[in-house]
């Protein structure tokens, strides 16, 4: 193994000719992906329990928020749990679908466009 340091310039692997022009690339918009709204929607056999570990491991709430958004679905028959890109809100609505089935609640979530 050779112990030579090297230089502290790096030479050029392609020379410049003075014919090359270097232009900046042209201007390139960095756009956002629409977001959606996941909501959750009340029924009579899902448990308050199902709802809130939904929140809590599906949707990364803390406690204290899964709890006040479960109470808002209970008493108001819906609530806007979370805001998206389409497909993380898929996702995660599917997840949720498939705890409800494994669990046999007729729980639903939705997602509408913001």
């Amino acid at each position: 193994m050779s112990t030579e340091t090297l230089p502290e310039t790096l030479p050029e692997t392609v020379p410049e000719s003075p014919d090359t022009v270097v232009t900046p690339d042209s201007r390139s918009r960095t756009g956002y992906m629409p977001l959606y709204r996941v909501i959750m929607w009340d029924d009579d056999v899902t448990t308050m329990e199902f709802v809130i570990r939904m929140l809590f491991k599906v949707f990364g709430k803390d406690y204290k928020t899964a709890e006040r958004l479960m109470l808002e679905v209970h008493y108001t028959g819906s609530a806007h749990v979370d805001t998206l890109p389409l497909e993380r809100a898929e996702f995660k609505v599917d997840q949720v679908h498939k705890a409800a089935a494994l669990e046999n609640y007729p729980f639903r979530c939705t997602i509408e466009p913001l």
